[in-house]
């Protein structure tokens, strides 16, 4: 059993990052988006509905992703996200803040 990751519980930005991240290997819709974060995280981020909608939102406002319905594995109308040029810029960016971030946080957690 596994806790259910709120945006509190990640860095800011970071659920943008990790949908970002998730969108680069094409089209998902939002369960797709939930399973592969799952999925590839070994299981520890779970990311509700409360939470991924909201942040889709804002990547679609922000015009880093893009919608368009279709029709998913189980036959049921669904929104498929798809990244966008300007969300792989983004995602770029936002990796390498990320990485500086970690970065300074572990130099931190190393100091005696």
């Amino acid at each position: 059993m596994g806790l259910t990751n709120t945006p509190s519980d990640l860095l800011p930005g970071t659920l943008e990052l990790l949908i970002l991240k998730a969108l680069v290997g094409g089209a998902k819709h939002g369960y797709g988006i939930v399973e592969y974060l799952r999925q590839s995280s070994d299981d520890v981020l779970r990311i509700g509905e409360s939470a991924l909608y909201p942040a889709l939102q804002r990547l679609l406002l922000n015009g880093w992703a893009k919608a368009a319905w279709g029709t998913s594995e189980n036959n049921r109308r669904a929104r498929y996200y798809t990244l966008t040029a300007s969300g792989r810029k983004q995602l770029s960016a936002e990796r390498a803040e990320f990485d500086r971030m970690v970065g300074a946080i572990q130099r931190v957690l190393a100091t005696t």
